[in-house]
C-alpha cells in the first residue's frame, strides 16, 4: 500500500466496516477480460481470517468462472464524502475500502449452505436464523470466498 498512514490493520475496525456495507464486488479473470460482478454478501470472521458468502443461480458467467477460475479479487467501499477546495488538485475525499484476493468454492451440502445464507441474511436483514424451503436450498448456488489477502484503507476526515 502506497499510503501506509491510511492502512488500518485492526481486525475489529475491519469487521465493523464490513458489517456496515452491503455490496461486495468480485473480479474474475476470464482469459483476456476482467469480469466484475457486485453481489450482496455476508461474512464470518475470527481474529485474522475472513470468509464471505454470496448466492446466485446455478448457471451463467459467475457460476462458470467460479468453477473454472476460482481465484478472484474483491473490493468493498463506503463512507465516501467529497471534500472540495478552491484549487482542484487540493480536493480530497473521506472514504473507507477493503480489497483483497481469495478463492471461491461452491457449497454443495445443505448444512453449510444454511450457514452461508444465514450470514448473508444477517448482513442484509440483521437476523441470523431463518427457515429455508428445501427445494430452494437445492436450487440456489451458495458461494464461499475464503480470503487469502485483505487490506483496509481509510481516509477519515
Amino acid at each position: 500500500m502506497r499510503r501506509k498512514e491510511r492502512e488500518i490493520t485492526d481486525h475489529e475496525a475491519i469487521q465493523s466496516f464490513l458489517r456496515q456495507q452491503q455490496i461486495l464486488r468480485i473480479a474474475f479473470c476470464d482469459d483476456d477480460e476482467i469480469y466484475i460482478v457486485p453481489v450482496n454478501y455476508g461474512f464470518i470472521a475470527d481474529d485474522d481470517s475472513y470468509v464471505f458468502y454470496f448466492h446466485g443461480a446455478k448457471a451463467g458467467r459467475k457460476y462458470e468462472l467460479s468453477q473454472s477460475k476460482p481465484t478472484v479479487g474483491f473490493e468493498i467501499d463506503g463512507c465516501y464524502h467529497f471534500i472540495a477546495n478552491e484549487k482542484p488538485c487540493d480536493c480530497t475525499a473521506s472514504f473507507q475500502s477493503v480489497i483483497g484476493t481469495g478463492k471461491i468454492e461452491l457449497i454443495d451440502d445443505i448444512e453449510n449452505k444454511i450457514i452461508g445464507l444465514n450470514a448473508i441474511m444477517n448482513q442484509t436483514a440483521d437476523q441470523s436464523e431463518w427457515d429455508y424451503d428445501t427445494k430452494m436450498l437445492h436450487a440456489v448456488a451458495v458461494y464461499k470466498l475464503t480470503v487469502q489477502k485483505i487490506s483496509y484503507k481509510a481516509n477519515i476526515i
